[in-house]
């Protein structure tokens, strides 16, 4: 196992000699310093026009800021899990669809993935604000702003499952062949169930997408986080102090949905690993 690994390893790159790593350590001090003296500088301007002053921060310890923020998280959150119920299951339709041997269905399904991969999230945000009402078609603000995010993210998604699938090893087909399985079973069965197990960590970062597409929803006034710090900026006047609390949170769901992906990511492979062991 070991040995594959790093036979892999030297395929993809070269390990660096003793010069290289000097120089890769060198570049990262460098690298970390210039970081370290930009945020330096950051503060110190902050610092010189008053906005570190404790009465521009404190107010966000507040209750009722503190609740008119919280209001904004969770509009995100819902418009997040909302897309992502929704999205997900359509975007392994959409992958069944692509893989089919019906041509028609494999065409539309292609089609529809190509469009909506390849079209900016903001432009169908708009369409259904500004296009769609001229021909009366008028959804509330929330689903102005959800659908969009199933669209676009179901058409990722679809390519995430499409690779899942075609990472389980093709002898399952043959394995099911053999004890009479239909292809209809033999995918129900036997390869969705794997396949699904191996995306798993690549569907909680497709959250971390859907999580920063919910900040359009200032395009169409839908109180998520982003629109609610808009809103307290117009009231407040903090520009500087209300987005950087609004980027903070950002960061700590962000953050953590990504951790929850490489904790499972690694608890699968750990599984996997225990799993061939037994094997052999």
């Amino acid at each position: 196992m070991s040995t594959t690994s790093t036979s892999a390893t030297q395929v993809l790159f070269d390990a660096p000699g003793p010069r290289g790593r000097r120089r890769i350590l060198l570049i990262s001090i460098v690298s970390s310093l210039a970081i370290l003296a930009l945020i330096a500088l950051g503060l110190w301007q902050f610092q010189r026009n008053g906005q570190l002053a404790a009465d521009k921060w404190l107010p966000y310890l507040r209750r009722d800021y503190i609740a008119f923020l919280g209001k904004g998280l969770m509009g995100t959150l819902e418009a997040t899990a909302v897309a992502a119920v929704i999205a997900f299951p359509f975007g392994l339709v959409l992958a069944l669809g692509r893989i089919s041997r019906a041509r028609a269905l494999s065409a539309i399904s292609a089609v529809w993935i190509e469009f909506f991969r390849g079209i900016p999230m903001l432009l169908v945000v708009y369409a259904f604000l500004l296009a769609l009402p001229a021909y009366g078609v008028n959804l509330p603000r929330f689903w102005m702003l959800v659908v969009p995010m199933i669209l676009v993210s179901s058409a990722s998604t679809a390519e995430v499952f499409r690779a899942g699938i075609g990472a389980v090893d093709r002898g399952q087909d043959e394995a099911s062949a053999a004890i009479g399985l239909s292809r209809g079973q033999t995918m129900r069965y036997v390869i969705l169930p794997q396949a699904v197990r191996l995306v798993l960590p690549s569907l909680i970062l497709a959250l971390v997408s859907l999580l920063k597409d919910s900040t359009l929803g200032f395009v169409v006034s839908f109180n998520e986080l982003q629109f609610q710090g808009k809103t307290m900026v117009s009231i407040t006047r903090f520009l500087v102090q209300t987005y950087v609390v609004v980027s903070v949170i950002y960061i700590v769901l962000n953050f953590l949905l990504t951790k929850a992906a490489g904790l499972l990511e690694r608890r699968m492979r750990r599984r996997a690993a225990e799993g061939g062991g037994r094997s052999r």
